[in-house]
């Protein structure tokens, strides 16, 4: 399953994707460099009522963001830069992933042997049109 978005967008798209697996707490995005993972993770958490500014934790391995309520917590997760596993351990990344909240992990590749059996994959990808289309995987 998949569907195609570009930037005019992205706040429906991300909208969708949350009615679509509204169970779902832990989202992995595959994609490469530019394809804009990032930016739909900005989305979801606009569309989650996180308003704050989102940022990729590419350094910090994980941002934490909360809802404008103060209760929903957020962690978004970026692999990019670790070079082994144990780097995901030490910073604790079971704390995180089955805790309640919502995790959203970019370079998961980096990564797939710790990920939860319940993980949502998706693959983003760039079209030759510039829109954006979202594999569920």
């Amino acid at each position: 399953m998949d569907f195609k978005f570009d930037l005019n967008n992205i706040d429906s798209a991300a909208g969708k994707l949350l009615r679509m697996f509204p169970e779902n707490r832990i989202f992995a995005f595959y994609g490469e460099m530019g394809a804009g993972k990032t930016t739909f993770i900005q989305a979801l958490c606009r569309q989650c009522g996180v308003e704050e500014n989102v940022t990729s934790p590419t350094f910090a391995l994980v941002n934490e963001y909360k809802d404008r309520t103060r209760e929903k917590i957020i962690f978004h997760f970026d692999f990019y830069r670790i070079d082994s596993l144990e780097e995901a351990m030490d910073i604790g990344y079971e704390d995180y992933f089955y805790s309640d909240n919502m995790c959203l992990i970019e370079w998961p590749e980096k990564i797939a042997g710790l990920l939860p059996e319940e993980t949502r994959r998706l693959k983003m990808e760039v079209l030759d049109t510039g829109e954006r289309q979202l594999r569920i995987l």
